[in-house]
This record gives structure tokens, C-alpha cells and sequence, in this order.
């Protein structure tokens, strides 16, 4: 405290010894490696699952069998197209600086399935045509993407057009850490393109 009781440190110019005279020096300056560190935490997120809809209108349908009808009671159907979910998906998780597109299925049928490449996220936005058919005409989709920020981590995307009344139409599963910031940067990618509701 000095003697006109501001919290700023006063120079030692009179009785000041070497070692007083720097630490007022930083102090009153200080280092700009300093500066930047509060500037360039990252807060993470571990391991998440959440799920939610799109804001969409929806119908109920009919269960492909007897069966499932008693095992999984009554459907919905949400009113969305596949592929272009999927291909925003793809731009959503390309915006949030994801890199490798692991894995793509529809129906259960495996599409594509690259984990060894390092980066063809966005070659898959520009190839997602030839898959076009085969998404069009499915009901249920799931992207495997791979993040190598300063943390590695897989992000499973499951998209069902059809389900269970009481499920959720969109399950997202991060396994490993990810930056918050990358986290919002893909959800709010897709609020803004399609809109979600019923997110937890």
C-alpha cells in the first residue's frame, strides 16, 4: 500500500535495494508472457452425451412390426431430410475445427469408413453427393468424427428420423476433452441452421 493509500506499488528510488527496484518494475509492468496466460486458458469439457431435437414438426407412425410396437410403443416421425442434416453436420463439426471424418452409416450400412486420414472432413462435405441415394432413403444416420486439438477426441453423431416418442431425435457422444468454445461453435451452428429444442 503506498502512502496515499492506492493500491499501486511505489518506487523504491531512495532506500530501494536492486531486488526492490525489479520487483516494482514488474509489478508496475508486467511481463507480457504474463499477460497472455489468463488470455489463452482453455476450458474443457469431458466425455459428454446430450441429446435433443431439431425444431421440426413431427408425426406419429406407425412401428414397422407387431413386435416393435410392444418392445418400443409409439413412433414418431420428425419431418427432416437426411442429407442435407448430414451434410450440415459435416460443415457444423468442419466449424468447429474437427478434421477427419471417421465413419459415416446410414441404416446400419457402413458408407465410408476413413479414420487413417489425417484431414478429409471437408473432401467428404465436397464428395457427400455420392452417397446421396443411399442417405436420402434412410431413416437413421451416424458421423464419426475425429478432433486433434489440444486434446484428441472422437465425436459420435447419431441422427434419427424416425424413434421412440420418448427419445430424442439427435445424441451426440464426445469421448475425451473438448475446448468449450468448439463445443458451442458446433451447437450453435446447428440452432442456427435448423434449430434445436429439448437440449440437456
Amino acid at each position: 500500500m503506498s502512502r496515499y493509500k492506492s493500491s499501486f506499488r511505489e518506487p523504491p528510488w531512495v532506500m530501494g535495494s536492486p531486488k526492490e527496484v525489479m520487483d516494482w518494475v514488474e509489478a508496475s509492468h508486467p511481463d507480457k508472457k504474463d499477460k497472455g496466460k489468463h488470455k489463452y486458458e482453455k476450458e474443457f469439457l469431458n466425455n459428454l452425451h446430450i441429446k435433443f431435437d431439431f425444431d421440426v414438426k413431427r408425426k406419429e407412425v406407425d412401428p414397422p412390426s407387431f413386435f416393435s410396437k410392444i418392445i418400443s410403443g409409439k413412433m414418431i416421425e420428425e419431418d427432416f431430410e437426411l442429407l442435407p442434416i448430414a451434410e450440415l453436420i459435416l460443415r457444423g463439426l468442419s466449424k468447429a475445427k474437427f478434421k477427419n471424418t471417421a465413419k459415416i452409416i446410414v441404416d446400419g450400412k457402413t458408407l465410408y469408413e476413413h479414420p487413417e486420414k489425417k484431414s478429409d472432413l471437408r473432401k467428404t462435405i465436397e464428395n457427400i453427393g455420392e452417397f446421396s441415394s443411399e442417405i436420402s432413403r434412410g431413416k437413421n444416420l451416424e458421423i464419426i468424427a475425429i478432433l486433434a486439438d489440444v486434446e484428441k477426441c472422437n465425436a459420435t453423431i447419431k441422427i434419427y428420423k424416425i424413434h421412440n416418442i420418448e427419445e430424442y431425435s439427435v445424441d451426440i457422444q464426445i469421448k475425451g476433452k473438448i475446448r468449450k468454445e468448439i463445443y458451442h461453435t458446433f451447437l450453435n451452428y446447428l440452432n442456427e441452421k435448423i434449430g434445436l429444442k429439448k437440449e440437456f
